[in-house]
């Protein structure tokens, strides 16, 4: 097949979750025998060195702008009712322009309108990676809890402390149109979520939507290429507990550290991989002896960590949807702890052994099965040749959804 994927979060020098599932799955379409191109944004590099950028083995298209995207919204304290659909409209041209030229166009970004602005004749596929299809800030997590708020109006505290009755109405103004026309988007084109529980979370906020043209496909990982650099990682350091991510807002490394203080056993260190707004107040705080911040490392290295550590921590508060890092820690047989929330409950389908996912009620009750698990030999397994959720396995799956009658 010909196929276009497209994403306005590529290029980049360092390319989050949703972009290394892009180039993921495009490089494993393009070793299937498939013609892949992937279109980002343009003016930053010239396409060799984008592709090359981001690891990408075939030809990157600059298609469209990206810049100057903030529209004042934040001094002003409302969300904009123009500027979403303004912008999906400009990835919807730009994707109209040439899809002509491919069997199927696959989106994955932050603007689940796009769909909306293409005709139905146009074979379009998006994921949804998270929860902006019914958030315009994409996490649903408000002063530090889940949000769990579905008055449009309400959506006006989250870009002003105070909104008042005008911003009310200019927020929710803006909130019921992105929902609206995310919605049309939904029922024109086909839609892979990337759990059950994204599906239900924008049901649960648009009631009436059309998902018949939905389906759920789970995140994946190149698994031959993960059990490869793992086989070079050495033995397994018996408690040496690995935390990965953003360190944001939501992640909750802040949460998990302040529960865990002063409880670490001797025999115990936590290296933390990741950069972000939080890292510097986070590390002043805690980093020590037995807490290391390690900032932002490449993904071989990230991998060899997964396969020598004792276990992996997710502490996210907010509702991950389908977390890489907790598949990439299936896959290497490591056990794993984390909160029951969002998508990752769906996960313990892909274990290798019962109790290798544990999911914690709360950050005591995760920090509680930690320092259970840590009072044990760490659980070694022999890797097996193949794993579920592996993209290549994924692929004949994805490819049905392309072929459905658009």
């Amino acid at each position: 097949m010909r196929i276009l994927m497209v994403s306005e979060d590529l290029p980049g020098k360092q390319i989050g979750g949703l972009g290394k599932h892009v180039v993921t799955l495009a490089n494993a379409l393009l070793d299937c025998g498939h013609e892949v191109d992937v279109m980002g944004r343009e003016g930053e590099l010239d396409p060799a060195g984008a592709a090359s950028q981001i690891g990408f083995g075939g030809r990157f298209i600059p298609g469209f702008g990206f810049s100057h995207v903030g529209w004042k919204e934040l001094q002003l304290g409302f969300f904009n009712p123009l500027k979403r659909p303004w912008f999906a409209r400009r990835i919807a041209r730009a994707i109209a322009a040439r899809a002509g030229s491919y069997d199927v166009v696959h989106y994955h970004g932050h603007l689940p309108m796009v769909g909306r602005y293409l005709p139905p004749q146009v074979n379009f596929v998006q994921t949804r990676h998270d929860q902006g299809s019914e958030c315009v800030l994409h996490l649903r997590f408000k002063d530090g809890a889940v949000c769990r708020a579905t008055a449009n109006a309400d959506c006006a505290a989250c870009i002003h402390p105070s909104p008042g009755p005008l911003r009310r109405t200019l927020s929710g103004a803006a909130v019921g149109r992105y929902r609206g026309e995310t919605a049309q988007a939904f029922a024109r084109h086909k839609t892979i979520f990337v759990s059950d529980f994204l599906r239900h979370a924008f049901l649960r906020t648009v009631p009436d939507a059309d998902l018949a043209r939905a389906r759920v496909i789970h995140n994946f990982i190149r698994y031959p290429y993960l059990r490869e650099v793992a086989a070079a990682s050495g033995q397994v350091r018996a408690g040496e507990v690995l935390l990965v991510g953003r360190i944001d807002t939501g992640k909750g490394f802040g949460e998990f550290l302040a529960e865990i203080e002063g409880r670490l056993p001797p025999h115990a260190r936590l290296s933390i991989i990741g950069d972000g707004p939080l890292r510097a107040q986070l590390e002043a705080r805690y980093g020590g002896e037995q807490v290391r911040f390690l900032g932002w490392r490449d993904y071989d290295e990230v991998i060899r960590r997964q396969a020598a550590s004792h276990l992996c921590v997710i502490p996210s508060v907010w509702e991950e949807p389908c977390g890489t890092t907790v598949l990439e820690a299936l896959a290497l047989g490591k056990q794993c702890v984390a909160l029951a929330t969002g998508g990752t409950p769906e996960l313990a389908a892909y274990q290798y052994y019962d109790g290798q996912l544990q999911l914690a009620a709360d950050m005591p009750d995760l920090v509680d099965r930690l320092l259970q698990e840590l009072a044990r030999p760490p659980v070694t397994v022999e890797l097996p040749p193949s794993f579920p959720l592996d993209v290549f396995r994924t692929i004949p799956t994805i490819l049905e959804c392309y072929a459905e009658q658009a």
